[in-house]
């Protein structure tokens, strides 16, 4: 655990008052349930209505983010960092949110689910160049990443053959959104290790704020921002799933900051990956969609590398021993010191 001087808390939840497994259930619970949402609504707006516009609903999403920030009263007097502090990291959340829903135009929701399942390494590797973190992990946590990939590779190439809507376009934008996301997570996590007053609410307010004029440059040369004005002006029901799913979203993004500024990236990348195959047996019972053995191979070797990644580290716990030595060492001299000195100690 990181940070454990800074209080934290998750809207108006007390966090670091209590245990670290009351924590993590919080940041988790908080997280899982934003996302489950996010994922159903994302599955129904892209592959049952149609409407590929990923860039458009991401600027439409960040508009929710700032009026639910702005009726928890954050200003933005509240900041502790400067405004420049946000320009990377909020270049690098847009990219993958945009990447991220746009390519559910070329893939279907599981077959992009999974390819995002797979962050966990190159946030691992990534963490290792960036400045403030400098992070190194054991053996078998990134043998727990391999196997996360392999099941990813698997599942993927099965879903080839049992679903339509799968291209290499898709492919590319979510590998994208793969990288950006390797930086995202490891630039949080720097930010919040630098300046440890940093809020989670601090973080998703100025990276939204920062990044929404991001959004304009590739809305604007696909056109895609007036095609989605035009579509979702002919079904307006469309903006009641968006900013449902948005507000849903802040409860899961909201989350999973607090979960990087408590437990680090690379757990809360791990922990992500857990909430992707929840979602995608939840994408397979909802909208009905056929499961193969080799889908099952892929989903048996990712659940051995979220077990494998839980695997406690075996460290000898040789800084505790020590410490009564010093102590009663201490207390000898300070007895002896006040013994001798007792004669010459000013009455009162």
């Amino acid at each position: 655990m990181k940070n454990e001087e800074q209080t934290r808390t998750l809207f108006g939840i007390n966090l670091t008052s209590r245990p670290i497994w009351q924590q993590f259930l919080i940041c988790s619970s908080g997280f899982f349930f934003g996302y489950l949402v996010n994922g159903i609504c994302e599955e129904y707006v892209y592959n049952r209505l149609q409407f590929s516009y990923g860039w458009y609903f991401t600027f439409v999403q960040g508009f929710v983010y700032l009026v639910l920030l702005r009726l928890q009263g954050f200003t933005t007097k509240h900041m502790v960092n400067p405004w420049k502090t946000y320009w990377k990291l909020s270049a690098v959340l847009m990219g993958s949110h945009g990447l991220t829903k746009g390519s559910l135009a070329w893939l279907n929701y599981p077959a992009q689910l999974m390819f995002k399942s797979t962050k966990v390494l190159p946030v691992m590797v990534m963490g290792a160049f960036i400045p403030g973190l400098r992070r190194k992990y054991p053996p078998h946590e990134y043998i727990a990443a391999i196997l996360l990939v392999i099941g990813l590779i698997m599942f993927t190439l099965a879903d080839a053959n049992t679903s339509p809507n799968f291209s290499m376009l898709g492919v590319i934008m979510v590998s994208g959104a793969l990288i950006m996301d390797a930086f995202l997570g490891n630039l949080q996590e720097a930010i919040f290790t630098m300046n440890p007053e940093t809020s989670q609410t601090e973080m998703l307010f100025c990276s939204t704020v920062v990044g929404l004029p991001f959004l304009i440059p590739p809305m604007l040369l696909t056109g895609e921002i007036f095609k989605a004005w035009n579509a979702c002006y002919e079904h307006p029901y469309v903006y009641g799933v968006l900013v449902f799913e948005a507000m849903a979203t802040f409860i899961g993004q909201v989350s999973v900051l607090s979960l990087i500024a408590i437990f680090g990236a690379a757990t809360t990348a791990m922990i992500t990956t857990a909430r992707k195959a929840v979602t995608l047996l939840l994408s397979y019972l909802i909208f009905t969609k056929p499961l193969t053995e080799q889908h099952g191979t892929g989903l048996i070797l990712i659940a051995m590398g979220i077990v494998l990644k839980m695997l406690p580290e075996n460290k000898i716990p040789t800084l505790n021993k020590p410490s009564p030595i010093p102590m009663k060492s201490y207390d000898n001299e300070k007895k002896t010191l006040t013994e001798d000195d007792e004669e010459k100690r000013p009455l009162v």
